[in-house]
């Protein structure tokens, strides 16, 4: 059903390798399961982010529930044809390198020391945000939210840290022209040793398997350390193509600012075959936010799934009286509307209530 399809991703598991290998084994499939039946493509692809939140948070969910404390960040790239859609938590950072030389970020890195919204959601969510303090009171290292120690704001697992710890994805979703691109999927270990412009302009000419060697051998040499130094490289190009071609006269520069627009924008034929012939890329769609209720409740396909009262989440039948609405007020609000859809099971509703804060103090769902 889904041949069309390719995926790739990297996970950079911490505190063991439990939750990297759990969510290499069900993320895709749990994914899948969110998506609606009966979808046109363009229909399927408009559902896509949605049901990657979905497929995030089931993986999350159910990993907890193994009582184990790893955790790890993930990200996660859909191919369909001309079209990428990436999902991410945490610090692996993906890049697109166009045909013509414009390097794009397609993540946002969830390092409590660099954002500062995320920052704020964690402390505003009841976590504390601070290094760590040394022998004198001195502090060292980067900012991490405690309880844990955590350095990120977003992972799978972690079940050791707190719930403001959420693994609810950024997602980016963007239509290469017919010209193609590279994609570089990396952990922080190579991202803490180049640039996005460094990594990308190092490895072209190269096919992809010894673009991402050339990767790693170029952060090794600039940083000295193998830890977190895993790359991953898909090519997306015409099928009359072999490998990656090299980066482009500097002429072309001059229409760098143009590679990347939003959809929707008017532009003439002449300057859209331009742009076309050096690698512009369409945005998609672009959705950040930490709130189920808004991810969820946004951006539906208009196709229901297999029932009516199906739990967003886990995808678990309902009983008309049990499905709560995803906009709904907390387990502890009056305000409670259970009849609008997008709806959750009281599982999948705790967990809600516990990432976006608004479980009374002391109350504690195991």
């Amino acid at each position: 059903m889904y041949t069309h399809l390719a995926t790739a991703q990297v996970l950079d598991g911490h505190n063991g390798n439990a939750a990297a290998i759990y969510t290499r084994d069900n993320l895709l499939n749990h994914v899948l399961s969110a998506m609606p039946r009966g979808l046109s493509r363009n229909e399927w692809l408009h559902a896509l982010p949605r049901a990657l939140v979905s497929g995030f948070v089931k993986t999350d969910k159910e990993f907890q529930t193994k009582g184990q404390t790893s955790g790890t960040t993930a990200t996660f790239v859909i191919i369909d044809g001309w079209t990428i859609t990436v999902a991410s938590v945490g610090d692996s950072r993906c890049i697109l390198d166009a045909q013509g030389g414009s390097v794009s970020l397609l993540t946002v890195d969830h390092r409590l020391e660099e954002n500062v919204e995320e920052r704020e959601r964690v402390t505003a969510s009841g976590g504390e945000v601070g290094r760590l303090s040394v022998v004198g009171g001195a502090e060292i290292g980067p900012l991490r939210c405690w309880p844990g120690g955590l350095c990120l704001s977003r992972s799978i697992g972690d079940i050791d840290v707190g719930e403001f710890i959420v693994p609810v994805p950024y997602v980016k979703q963007v239509k290469l022209s017919n010209a193609g691109g590279r994609l570089i999927i990396a952990s922080d270990g190579i991202w803490d040793s180049l640039s996005s412009e460094v990594a990308a302009k190092c490895c072209r000419g190269l096919p992809a398997e010894l673009a991402a060697k050339q990767i790693v051998k170029e952060a090794l040499r600039t940083r000295g350390l193998k830890d977190d130094t895993t790359c991953v490289v898909v090519d997306i190009i015409p099928p009359d193509q072999t490998m990656r071609l090299p980066s482009p006269p500097k002429k072309m520069n001059k229409i760098k600012s143009l590679i990347f627009r939003k959809k929707g924008k008017v532009m003439s034929n002449k300057l859209t075959k331009q742009l076309s012939s050096v690698g512009m890329v369409e945005e998609i769609f672009e959705e950040g936010s930490a709130m189920l209720s808004e991810r969820l409740g946004n951006h539906s396909s208009g196709r229901r799934t297999s029932s009516l009262f199906t739990c967003a989440i886990c995808q678990v039948d309902l009983d008309p009286s049990e499905g709560i609405s995803v906009h709904a007020g907390s387990k502890f609000s009056s305000s409670s509307k259970p009849w609008q859809s997008p709806f959750l099971c009281s599982d999948c509703r705790d967990k809600k209530d516990a990432m976006e804060g608004k479980r009374p103090s002391g109350v504690k769902v195991l």
